[in-house]
């Protein structure tokens, strides 16, 4: 009876993988096609007379070791992509999560205070224009270290979308919820928990996943000119000096590649924190 019941349990497990399959076939087969495309061209672009850039299929010959062994450590700055792009990703970490505490504190406070708004927002926005190249020389001149230093570039890029963000959503908040909330007289705390960060939380998220890609951005432009630091941008920038453009395509492939990671799991935390209505 078991045995039996198994069996007419399999092709149910067949049929809804075959099922899923089918609906997810409309999504995967255009990038795929878009894909195919693109990597056509650029092998017709680097099959050209006179072209430097090497096409796919000479990319992946050129650095199939890199791909094989990701995880390789020889000591100093001579690893593998793996831990290049750990390395990069530990200093993203840091660096957002403090932007994030700081810009979303920050964002409360210009949001509720039109006082705070009027005398801060000139600054913040002439600081948010600013490159975060930029900020490579004066972090480097103030803090004297490159891990410090490119830290702070990443803290300083990221910070703006998530504190402006925050900001918008506490202005926004429904003038009937702070009717009702006087109406209760809802204590500070009870207003800033149950009325305030609910209301923000779609504008907060949406800064945090804007911030999120600037940091990635940041780091990377940081990594590049901080010489004699473990990261996937300076790894671009070696590679570069030694004239092996190869590995500097690989790295860009492997940057996008946990760009959109990242980008997909902001979007994902998002959808699991987030209220229906609010989505």
């Amino acid at each position: 009876m078991t045995i039996a019941q198994k069996r007419a349990a399999s092709p149910k497990f067949d049929n809804s993988f075959i099922s899923q399959l089918q609906k997810q076939f409309p999504n995967i087969v255009p990038p795929a096609i878009a894909l195919l495309i693109f990597l056509g061209l650029w092998q017709l672009f680097a099959l050209t007379p006179g072209a430097t850039l090497p096409g796919p299929i000479q990319v992946i010959s050129d650095t199939w070791i890199l791909i094989l062994y990701p995880f390789y450590d020889k000591g100093g700055i001579d690893k593998g992509l793996f831990w290049q792009i750990l390395a990069s990703l530990q200093r993203v970490a840091i660096s957002y999560t403090l932007a994030a505490i700081v810009g979303i504190g920050l964002g409360i406070l210009i949001g509720v205070n039109q006082t705070m708004s009027k005398a801060l927002d000139p600054l913040f926005q002439l600081l948010r224009t600013v490159p975060p190249l930029a900020w490579v020389p004066i972090s480097l001149a103030a803090l004297r270290q490159n891990e410090p230093a490119a830290l702070f570039v990443i803290f300083i890029t990221s910070i703006w979308p998530i504190l402006i963000n925050t900001a918008v959503g506490v202005t926004q908040i429904p003038q009937d919820y702070n009717n009702v909330a006087k109406v209760l007289q809802l204590s500070r705390k009870e207003y800033f928990l149950n009325i305030l960060i609910p209301s923000a939380l779609p504008y907060i998220f949406t800064g945090l996943r804007i911030a999120i890609g600037l940091a990635w951005l940041a780091i990377i432009a940081a990594e590049i000119v901080m010489s004699g630091i473990v990261g996937i941008g300076f790894f671009i920038w070696d590679a570069y000096q030694n004239n092996d453009v190869s590995e500097v395509i690989l790295a860009l492939v492997y940057i996008g590649v946990v760009g959109l990671l990242l980008d997909k799991f902001m979007a994902w935390l998002q959808n699991l924190i987030l209220p229906a209505e609010q989505k």
